[in-house]
């Protein structure tokens, strides 16, 4: 049994690096990446096209995901994974700040939200569990997009055309979209100003998995006249250092495989 290990640890990482590239990769790609000789290379596809975790396209002579992989993502969604691992992290950056929380992910180009929780007495916000937001607009969804590839991003906000606005903030096209977003992946966190609603501040980061993607944001929502540069700083450190968390209960990294920083461990 053990020595089956190694060979399933092959499989996993063939699987890791179909996962990290937008599109079907070549079989040589994927050899020279994991440094593996071709001959066992072709064998590991082989095996896992037989499973249908793997597709081959032949006319393009690629690999891509199967559906079996897309059955087991789902399978994931369904048992509520991410929300499960994301909740207590949430819980303790709102015991930690006072602030409203949520933990978002992205659809499309959307935000939807998953958790929320907030201390007592919170005013209500629009951001409900379950609630669809532009993400261009929202911080929580600007902080995952910030991270996306750039071909993704051009996809789902191409050129040429208006983005829709709630108030008379945000982003009003892919262009400005694009300066935002630069402008947020290098500070590390995102901040939405009165762009949903008016009057409100929010903050997020995001939380990344082993191949360095953005798969959920953690995000605080406060009312702006509460608050002044030295708490919006604060309150921005302790969204990172849950979204370090986050990652790490991920098994993630962030790009570029700097280690997370991550806050006090999670009770």
């Amino acid at each position: 049994m053990r020595g089956s290990v190694p060979a399933a640890r092959r499989a996993m990482a063939v699987l890791r690096v179909l996962a990290r590239h937008p599109r079907p990769v070549a079989a040589a790609t994927i050899a020279r990446e994991l440094e593996l000789p071709r001959s066992s290379t072709y064998h590991l596809l082989a095996a896992l096209q037989d499973e249908g975790f793997v597709v081959y396209l032949p006319e393009e002579r690629r690999y891509g995901l199967g559906l079996a992989a897309f059955e087991l993502g789902s399978a994931y969604l369904r048992q509520d994974g991410l929300e499960r691992l994301g909740r207590p992290v949430l819980r303790r950056l709102v015991a930690d700040t006072g602030a409203v929380g949520h933990l978002g992910v992205l659809d499309g180009r959307e935000t939807l939200y998953l958790a929320k929780e907030q201390p007592p007495e919170a005013e209500l916000l629009v951001t409900e569990v379950g609630v669809r937001l532009p993400a261009h607009l929202t911080a929580s969804g600007r902080c995952l997009l910030a991270h996306l590839p750039a071909a993704q991003l051009s996809a789902l906000f191409p050129g040429g055309r208006e983005l829709g606005r709630r108030t008379d903030r945000g982003p009003g096209s892919p262009s400005q979209l694009r300066t935002r977003l630069a402008e947020e992946r290098a500070r590390g966190w995102s901040m939405e100003d009165g762009e949903i609603s008016e009057g409100f501040v929010s903050i997020a980061a995001a939380g990344f998995d082993h191949t360095g993607r953005p798969v959920a944001s953690l995000g605080l929502t406060v009312r702006e006249r509460t608050v002044d540069r030295a708490a919006l700083e604060g309150l921005a450190d302790a969204v990172q250092q849950a979204a370090a968390t986050l990652t790490i209960r991920l098994d993630g990294s962030p790009p570029g495989g700097s280690p997370p920083r991550a806050g006090p461990p999670v009770p």
